[in-house]
C-alpha cells in the first residue's frame, strides 16, 4: 500500500473507526447529466469543478496511488433521490476525479465502484467518498 494511503488510513481509523478506509464528505450539488440541456460551457465547468473537488478532498487526507485493490463508494447526499442510472450520471465527474487521484483508469478492475444516496436536510447537497482496501 502506498505510504500516503497508509497515513490516510491511520488518520481515518482514528476518526471514523473503520480500519483500512478513508472517508471524506464535502458540499457539492450533483445533478443528473442524462436529461440536462445546458450550454456545453456550463456543463464543462460543472464537470471540471466536481472532478477537481473530488481530487482535492482526497488529497487533503493524503490518498495517493494505490498498490492494492480497493472499493470506492460514492454517496450522493441530497433532499431528493435519483434513480440508479441518473445517480451514476450525477457522480461521473466525481468518479473521474477519484480515479485521477488514484492514478488509475476508472474502468481498472482493481477498483470496484459502488454507489449510494442519502436523504439530506432541505437545501443541502453533498458527496461522501469512501476508499477502502478490498480483500482479494
Amino acid at each position: 500500500m502506498a505510504a500516503g494511503l497508509q497515513r490516510a488510513v491511520a488518520a481515518a481509523y482514528a476518526t471514523h473507526g473503520k480500519p483500512g478506509a478513508v472517508t471524506v464528505s464535502y458540499p457539492v450539488r450533483t445533478v443528473s447529466e442524462v436529461n440536462r440541456r445546458d450550454h456545453w460551457a456550463t456543463k464543462a465547468k460543472r464537470t471540471k469543478d466536481q472532478r477537481n473537488a473530488a481530487r482535492w478532498e482526497l488529497q487533503r487526507v493524503n490518498v495517493g496511488k494505490l498498490t492494492a485493490p480497493v472499493i470506492v463508494t460514492l454517496t450522493r447526499i441530497a433532499p431528493r433521490a435519483l434513480d440508479d442510472d441518473n445517480l451514476r450520471s450525477a457522480l461521473k465527474a466525481t468518479r473521474d476525479g477519484v480515479a485521477d487521484l488514484l492514478e488509475v483508469d476508472d474502468r481498472d478492475p482493481q477498483v470496484t465502484w459502488r454507489y449510494g444516496q442519502e436523504k439530506g436536510v432541505p437545501h443541502y447537497y453533498g458527496v461522501r467518498i469512501e476508499v477502502e482496501r478490498r480483500n482479494t
